[in-house]
């Protein structure tokens, strides 16, 4: 599997999590079950942070996002932006500008271009403040 592919399968595990109340690790043995999902160390690590810094990264994604409520920001942009700012804050082997530019790519392909243009700008925000 691909950087990209599992970077991918992560967006898609972080999504599935905001509409399922299972753990981090039921919701992974479900993937793996139902979709032959086999989680490598990137999926892991980037699934699991994520929900453990989720106040982190929601209130860094609130700070930046001005003039929007984090409420009212699509559920698909959302899981993109935390994925993001995840590998921008903790996973220093992932340049920055990788980081922002798969973002954009997740956000094209499951929402919309506004929502690409959206998350954009709001993690080339949080990559200068840090």
């Amino acid at each position: 599997m691909t950087r990209r592919q599992a970077r991918e399968e992560a967006f898609i595990l972080i999504f599935e999590k905001v509409f399922n109340q299972d753990s981090v690790e039921e919701i992974l043995e479900l993937a793996a079950e139902t979709r032959d999902l086999t989680p490598d160390d990137y999926i892991k690590t980037v699934f699991s942070g994520v929900y453990e810094k989720l106040d982190l990264l929601d209130e860094i994604i609130a700070e930046n996002s001005i003039g929007w409520n984090i409420k009212r920001i699509s559920k698909t942009a959302l899981c993109v932006l935390r994925l993001a700012i995840f590998e921008i804050m903790f996973m220093d082997a992932i340049p920055v500008a990788v980081s922002i530019n798969e973002a954009v790519e997740l956000c094209k392909k499951y929402a919309t271009a506004e929502d690409a243009s959206f998350v954009n700008g709001i993690l080339s925000t949080v990559a200068k403040s840090l």
